[in-house]
């Protein structure tokens, strides 16, 4: 492998934190390829007609130029309130990509297949069968590794059954029926689009009643006092989280991992309540035991609270069951790369810095979520993320480029906002 194969630094994952960690390295004068297409997971893995639950305040992307969303829409005449407006899933892929083009715009489009160990560094094996040496590699996946769908579902065969996370356009379901599973924000923005694209909808959910956002208003100050609000919700808790995602680290390992899964809730936004309640049928209290296929159908099997059971049937379900992070199925990593690393459970523990016990290999976003706490499975958590790994790398990686690494072969990727 020659000189011209070598990166000092790699990300892997070109969303939010994966385009914010390298603002800040290019801001810091340190040579950085970023690997994968641009806000990806946003334009492919989120229905078109969805809107962000983080307020616009709290959607910004990290960086030392402070291109915020409240800049971009105002450069393109866009709609923009920091709060009690909901952000539109296309304005954020369009801001995300402005800000790609802008602060990072030399992106690696290409596919990488696996990330192994060698000894002074990583192997970067890419699907058209380049391989590329790094230092050190920094993993901003976001969730896509991290599906989860029940084992009730999980054996249905792949045209009946999928993630919420697999669509973007939902109008192949028009005049279908379909089965949403789950009660979060994600399931019931579902439930919403697939009602308005002519689906037959019905949402079944574990929890007893529906918890929705309250619309956020102007409010005096002592109530903003006793219950400020964040980036990530209303209230002191929040708060700290917000404050001092650095001093979660030293919460015990237990109590971590329960604040990290548990702590805000699945709650829909305040602007969906009334494109779903009174709109299609909702099973509450309500669980999938088990499921087949019969004469080209889905048969699921649902049990109440109350111990009663009945068949619901519908020509697809779609899983709303969230994300489980858990290297165990995280395959971008070698078998012997995963088995060096220090595990809470099945998440990483990190140092002070995001890095793992792998020297050089630094997890960012959810992954990094029982490390540092709720704020990292939000776009807000690039804010301390993205600076914190940046200063790091920058006390330990060579500021300027080895001299043959900017012929680093990369196809010509051309990236446009369609905003």
């Amino acid at each position: 492998m020659s000189k011209s194969d070598w990166v000092p630094v790699a990300i892997i994952g070109a969303g939010p934190y994966g385009l914010s960690v390298g603002a800040h390295l290019s801001g810091r004068g340190i040579f950085f390829r970023i690997f994968g297409q641009p806000m990806s997971t946003w334009k492919a893995q989120m229905p078109s007609g969805m809107a962000l639950k983080s307020e616009g305040f709290a959607s910004d992307l990290s960086s030392d130029a402070d291109y915020t969303l409240k800049r971009f829409c105002t450069e393109h005449a866009l709609d923009y309130a920091d709060i009690g407006q909901p952000v539109s899933r296309q304005t954020f892929v369009d801001y995300g990509l402005a800000f790609q083009q802008r602060l990072v715009p030399d992106i690696d489009g290409r596919t990488v297949d696996k990330i192994a160990m060698v000894d002074d560094g990583f192997t970067i094996h890419l699907a058209d069968g380049v391989t590329v040496r790094a230092d050190r590699v920094v993993m901003a996946i976001g969730l896509s590794y991290y599906k989860r769908i029940p084992d009730s579902l999980a054996q249905l065969p792949a045209g009946y059954v999928s993630h919420s996370s697999d669509h973007s356009d939902l109008s192949r379901f028009q005049g279908r029926r379909v089965v949403v599973v789950g009660g979060g924000a994600s399931a019931l923005d579902l439930a919403a689009l697939l009602n308005e694209q002519g689906a037959q909808v019905c949402l079944i959910a574990r929890r007893k009643r529906l918890i929705w956002l309250s619309k956020s208003v102007r409010r005096t100050w002592w109530r903003r006092l006793l219950r400020p609000q964040t980036c990530i919700g209303f209230g002191l808790h929040h708060y700290a989280y917000m404050a001092a995602p650095s001093l979660f680290r030293y919460l015990p390992k237990t109590a971590r991992h329960v604040i990290a899964r548990r702590a805000l809730g699945q709650a829909g936004g305040f602007d969906v309540k009334d494109r779903v309640v009174g709109r299609l049928p909702i099973l509450l209290d309500h669980s999938v035991y088990a499921s087949e296929i019969r004469d080209e159908c889905v048969v699921l099997k649902v049990a109440a609270g109350g111990g009663a059971e009945h068949v619901v049937r519908a020509d697809h379900v779609i899983a709303a069951t969230g994300f489980q992070v858990d290297i165990r199925r995280l395959c971008l990593l070698s078998d012997e790369l995963r088995a060096q690393l220090l595990l809470g459970g099945r998440v990483p523990e990190l140092s002070r810095n995001f890095e793992s016990s792998v020297r050089g290999l630094y997890f960012a976003g959810a992954s990094a979520a029982f490390s540092f706490g709720p704020l990292l499975r939000f776009v807000a958590g690039t804010r301390f993320a993205a600076p914190c790994i940046a200063n790091h790398l920058h006390r330990v990686t060579p500021r300027k480029p080895n001299p043959d690494s900017r012929h680093l072969a990369v196809p010509d990727c051309k990236f446009a906002s369609t905003g």
